[in-house]
């Protein structure tokens, strides 16, 4: 398949703009890997694990993989100035943030030789993430899975939205898992997409296989955004939603909705396999995912459909 080079590819060195999500409990370092090695961005997901558990995984994938990868780090992460310091010790060239001001911590990453991208659910925050610096911006429509903006953008409307009023590069996510999803991000202003549900659904990903089949079984309408007055998540619905719904018939406060979450419910769900009772994050794409299958089998697939579309709309 022919190399795309483009402001993305360049900034990053690889070479197709696809890149898989940073993903709590799915993607550790083979994952991150097996996607840079097929030729695009691996994300390692910090946001699942401890500093020195990061630590490990990133010196796995540099043994894995000779080719970039990147560290996705959620800003409300209750120790991020360790996370911080294991990327720079480590030598990782590029990291995505998310959830948070993008300010905090841009400048002193890229003075270390990083690579800054941040991940926006709006305009506003696309703009201020600008101001701050960064190299790109990733932004988010609300298909998508795991924790949501509150303004429930979608992908369609919030990348064109995007595109006309920022100048860096543009990474388009939410509700895209192939080839002709990627090539409709792009054709809207994305110089690239970031996936995260389609490889949720491959060996490689550190999720449960429970979780896997779940995802490959969803079909549409089996996800729902909800929990908007904690922080808004989609997620699939099984009996923990069920439980969530039953609470909110009778207007519950945030502390019994925070009550009901608990701890750990993610990890429960997609780490250890418990659908009944676990969060299970994962985006409306998920009702177009059939099959697990190899990373590097998905990324082929969908640069594969992405050049055969572009050829068929070329002929229009």
């Amino acid at each position: 398949m022919p190399t795309i080079t483009n402001r993305i590819t360049k900034l990053f060195n690889i070479e197709y703009p696809l890149i898989q999500a940073g993903m709590i409990w799915a993607s550790g370092w083979k994952l991150a890997s097996a996607v840079s090695n097929a030729g695009g961005l691996g994300i390692i997901g910090s946001g699942s694990m401890y500093p020195e558990i990061l630590r490990e995984h990133i010196q796995k994938c540099k043994k894995a993989t000779n080719k970039p990868f990147a560290v996705n780090v959620p800003m409300l992460y209750p120790e991020i100035d360790k996370i911080i310091e294991i990327i720079i010790e480590e030598g990782v060239e590029i990291v995505f943030t998310s959830a948070g001001n993008p300010k905090t911590w841009t400048k002193h990453l890229q003075e270390h030789g990083i690579k800054v991208v941040h991940v926006v659910s709006s305009l506003k925050f696309a703009l201020k993430s600008e101001e701050a610096g960064v190299d790109a911006v990733v932004a988010e429509g609300f298909e998508a899975g795991g924790h949501n903006g509150r303004d429930e953008t979608t992908t369609f409307t919030l990348i064109p939205m995007v595109k006309e009023k920022i100048s860096i590069p543009l990474i388009a996510a939410g509700g895209i898992a192939t080839g002709r999803g990627m090539l409709a991000a792009m054709v809207l202003g994305a110089d690239a997409v970031q996936i995260g549900s389609r490889f949720v659904a491959s060996p490689e990903a550190s999720s449960h296989k429970n979780f896997k089949d779940m995802v490959v079984n969803a079909k549409e309408g089996d996800t729902v955004l909800t929990l908007k007055e904690l922080a808004p998540v989609r997620l699939l619905k099984n009996k923990f939603y069920e439980d969530v719904q039953s609470l909110y018939s009778k207007s519950p406060s945030k502390e019994e909705l925070i009550e009901l979450l608990g701890r750990a419910r993610a990890k429960k769900g997609m780490f250890e396999g418990d659908l009944e009772e676990g969060e299970l994050e994962i985006g409306q794409i998920s009702g177009l995912i059939h099959e697990i299958k190899p990373a590097a089998e998905i990324v082929e697939e969908i640069i594969s459909e992405f050049e055969e579309v572009k050829k068929e709309i070329a002929q229009l």
